[in-house]
């Protein structure tokens, strides 16, 4: 299935066909050269201050760790998620070395997720993100020193058809693609 944006400007062809999909193939496996694609991708986006206060986990289909990732997901993406190739996690630093919050570390992260979703479109493979999942449980699973909070989950993989979703989620990945329009989102500088 493609869901190419419609767009009021061209853009980028990775750009324009990124759409987060719940339906993965269970029998596509991740190679080890598409994971260490995503991560570097990841770990070249920008940051403030170049403080990149990403962390990574990142856990493959069939592995202890992707069962317990799943686990602390919460309920709809429990259903769909578990198919997917991989699922990373990506926690933040959140505190500055000097002790201080780190305030912008939150904005790092997107950066960096979008990093990874980008190249896994690039790579022929699709990228859902989540922040459906119950904290306290992810920093146990993933055993999280103090200082490191868990942001969200990437599913990763090769889409699959639709129909092997049922209900709600069958629904949404059969859904166009929707955006609010340029007008209903830039104020100021209009072309």
């Amino acid at each position: 299935m493609q869901k190419t944006a419609i767009t009021a400007a061209e853009i980028a062809p990775v750009l324009a066909n990124r759409w987060s999909p719940r339906a993965y193939d269970v029998n596509h496996t991740i190679s080890q050269h598409e994971q260490l694609s995503i991560l570097e991708a990841g770990r070249w986006a920008p940051s403030a201050n170049n403080a990149q206060p990403w962390r990574y986990s990142l856990a493959t289909r069939g592995s202890e760790l992707h069962e317990k990732i799943v686990s602390a997901l919460t309920g709809f993406n429990q259903a769909w998620a578990p198919t997917a190739s991989a699922l990373l996690v990506i926690s933040m630093v959140n505190q500055k070395a000097d002790g201080t919050p780190n305030t912008g570390a939150l904005l790092d992260v997107g950066l960096t997720a979008q990093n990874m979703s980008i190249q896994a479109e690039e790579l022929g493979l699709s990228a859902h993100m989540m922040a459906g999942f119950v904290h306290e449980s992810m920093r146990a699973v993933l055993e999280l020193a103090d200082n490191l909070d868990p942001v969200l989950v990437i599913s990763i993989g090769k889409r699959a058809d639709a129909s092997v979703l049922e209900g709600p989620a069958y629904e949404r990945e059969i859904a166009p693609r929707t955006r609010f329009e340029l007008d209903e989102i830039v104020l100021h500088g209009k072309p």
